[in-house]
């Protein structure tokens, strides 16, 4: 296993980390059952994997967690998990909403501490709030020892431009430890200036959904590249229709998917990329590819300026 410094907190991650949300929410939406999720987090520490990032909105995914780390080391596992200072789009009031929320987690977990605790997807609209009316019980929280770093994560369809992410970074960025992002192939619009900022202030960056949705749904991708030819966003000439991303697939890129991870991985601001397959043999895949070879460089610079100035949210 390859391992990052995940900023200030000092915390040594694989650069590729287990999340308990996304389509599949550990295995609840496509059927897995207790020891089928049992053993896919096994696996997921087996591999070398010491990130867990998972929510108390992400369905039972604390519980299930807490079941399948039993008995397990608690020091080969850093623990990373989120509460919605939200209710709907309206920002809750009672601080204690939150305290409520580490409790329970910290049960459900079946743990002393939650390592990383974050809000959960903090639009621009909504930030000086959350920070106004919860970041001092959070700083509580940490005093009591219940949690160790402080972090936050966007909601990209929403915030696209990461205007939150840069809004935090250039005004507070002395807050945070950590921040979740997302940023790939097809959105690369982080690098301009929240990844650097996060580098510049040593905040530790997960990247979420990275290669979600677009890259893992073939017809899909190409019904997105036809339409962004249509809208003058990239040249018509620049990709073929069927397989628009097929130049990525060659040497030790297996697949576009594949070419997604690595892509995901290139920024030096990136401390892991999270990956939430419920299937063990796509988890060996995408850890496969990030622990391979990065891109070549040719490649890399393609994707640059096909995708780098957009400022799409897919």
């Amino acid at each position: 296993m390859q391992f990052r410094t995940l900023g200030r907190t000092g915390l040594k991650v694989s650069v590729i980390s287990y999340g308990s949300g996304g389509p599949s929410v550990l295995g609840q939406r496509t059927g897995l059952e207790d020891a089928g999720q049992d053993a896919l987090i096994r696996r997921v520490l087996d591999l070398g994997i010491n990130f867990i990032d998972t929510s108390e909105g992400y369905s039972r995914s604390e519980e299930i967690l807490g079941r399948a780390l039993k008995g397990v080391p608690r020091d080969t596992y850093i623990m990373a998990t989120k509460w919605n200072p939200c209710e709907k789009e309206t920002p809750k009031t009672d601080p204690q909403d939150l305290v409520r929320s580490v409790e329970q987690s910290l049960s459900r977990m079946g743990i002393d501490a939650i390592d990383v605790m974050q809000f959960h997807g903090v639009v621009p609209s909504i930030y000086r709030t959350v920070v106004d009316r919860f970041y001092g019980t959070m700083k509580q929280l940490q005093a009591q020892g219940k949690i160790r770093f402080i972090g936050f994560s966007e909601r990209f369809f929403s915030d696209p431009k990461h205007e939150a992410v840069v809004m935090a970074l250039e005004q507070d960025g002395g807050l945070w430890d950590t921040i979740m992002l997302k940023y790939g192939i097809l959105n690369q619009c982080a690098a301009r200036r929240a990844l650097p900022l996060a580098q510049e202030k040593d905040v530790g960056i997960l990247n979420m959904a990275s290669v979600r949705v677009k890259l893992t749904r073939p017809e899909e991708l190409e019904a997105l590249m036809a339409e962004w030819k249509g809208r003058g966003l990239i040249p018509r000439d620049a990709l073929p229709e069927k397989d628009p991303l097929g130049f990525l697939v060659h040497g030790e890129v297996d697949s576009v998917v594949s070419a997604g991870y690595k892509f995901a991985l290139d920024h030096p601001g990136v401390s892991t990329v999270i990956t939430g397959t419920s299937r063990v043999d796509n988890l060996e895949r995408n850890l496969a590819a990030l622990l391979g070879p990065p891109l070549p460089e040719a490649d890399q610079k393609r994707l640059h300026a096909l995708f780098g100035p957009l400022e799409e949210a897919v």
